[in-house]
C-alpha cells in the first residue's frame, strides 16, 4: 500500500466521520438545545447559528468523501469489477452514499425554509400550519443522515475486512487456538 492510498483512505474514512459525527451532533444536541429558546423565533436562531456554522465544514466533509471514493474506486476498479462480494458492498456504499446526500441536502433545505416560516408562523396561520409540518418531517431527517453515513461506516469495516489476511485478533477463539498449535508444532 502506497502513502498515497493510504491518504486517499484515510480522507475517506475522516470526511465520512465528520459527516456522521456532525450530524450526529445537530439531532442529539444541537436541536434539542436550540428548543430552549424563548419563543419559536429565537429557537429557529439558535438551531440556524449552528447549522450555518457547521454547514460549510459538512459541506467539505461531503465533497472529499465524494472525491477520495471514486479515486479508491478508480484503485480496485479490478477487484471492484472481479469479486462478487465487493461488487455488492461497492454497490450499496453507491447507493447508500446518494441516500445519506438526499438527506442531508433535505434536511439543510427543510431547515431553512423552518427558519424562515417560523419567523411568519406568529401572525400567519398558513405559516404555522406549514411550520408543524416541516417540524414534523425535520424529526424524521434530522436522524436519516447519521443513519445513512453510519451504514457507510459499517460497509467501510466490512470492504477493509475483505482485504485481510486470514486469521486476526477478532476471530473465534477456537480459530486462534487450531493456529497456535499448529505453531507449537512446527
Amino acid at each position: 500500500m502506497t502513502a498515497y492510498s493510504t491518504l486517499v483512505r484515510a480522507t475517506h474514512l475522516l470526511t465520512n466521520a465528520a459527516w456522521f459525527g456532525g450530524s450526529l451532533a445537530g439531532a442529539v444536541a444541537l436541536n434539542p438545545a436550540a428548543r430552549t429558546g424563548d419563543d419559536a423565533r429565537e429557537r429557529a436562531h439558535i438551531a440556524d447559528e449552528g447549522w450555518r456554522g457547521w454547514g460549510p465544514v459538512q459541506g467539505a466533509a461531503i465533497g472529499l468523501h465524494l472525491l477520495s471514493g471514486i479515486a479508491i474506486l478508480a484503485d480496485n476498479r479490478r477487484r471492484v469489477a472481479g469479486h462478487r462480494p465487493t461488487t455488492a458492498a461497492v454497490i450499496a456504499k453507491t447507493a447508500l452514499t446518494g441516500a445519506a446526500i438526499v438527506v442531508s441536502a433535505e434536511a439543510y433545505r427543510s431547515g431553512a425554509e423552518l427558519g424562515d416560516t417560523l419567523e411568519r408562523a406568529e401572525t400567519d396561520q398558513g405559516a404555522r400550519n406549514t411550520a408543524r409540518r416541516l417540524t414534523q418531517r425535520m424529526s424524521w431527517l434530522q436522524w436519516g443522515t447519521p443513519a445513512a453515513t453510519a451504514g457507510l461506516l459499517v460497509l467501510d469495516a466490512y470492504l477493509g475486512e475483505q482485504q485481510r489476511g486470514v486469521a486476526g485478533l477478532l476471530d473465534p477463539p477456537s480459530r486462534l487456538a487450531g493456529g497456535l498449535r499448529l505453531g507449537r508444532r512446527s
